[in-house]
């Protein structure tokens, strides 16, 4: 019985801890703002804003948060302080680094070909 025990601890803890374990890749979206997501048509149909670029540097200035988007899922940004991260703000991007969840950190910023 201590056996089995042991046993289904065991495997739990390597389920949880499996899952924890960050997925280092690459890919291809756009940097955009947390409050805009995945698409800043609202503020483009007020007419406040001409480009996503605009209006994600907006939107940061109100304290919103930068995110990465790829094929229409936001992924919320770890390392909110990398370099890059203005210069390529509303931009398409290829990023390389890792993916736990739903949170990116960065290791590499570049325009997208």
């Amino acid at each position: 019985m201590r056996r089995l025990i042991i046993g289904v601890v065991t495997v739990a803890v390597l389920m949880i801890s499996g899952s924890a374990f960050a997925e280092k890749g690459t890919w291809t979206g756009t940097i955009s703002d947390s409050a805009c997501g995945a698409s800043h048509a609202a503020m483009k149909e007020q007419g406040k804003i001409a480009s996503d670029k605009d209006c994600t540097e907006a939107c940061l200035k109100k304290g919103a948060k930068y995110v990465f988007v790829n094929s229409g899922k936001v992924y919320m940004i770890k390392n909110q302080n990398f370099a890059d991260l203005k210069k390529f703000a509303g931009d398409k991007v290829t990023l390389n680094g890792d993916l736990t969840g739903d949170t990116m950190t960065i290791t590499k910023l570049a325009a997208a070909k």
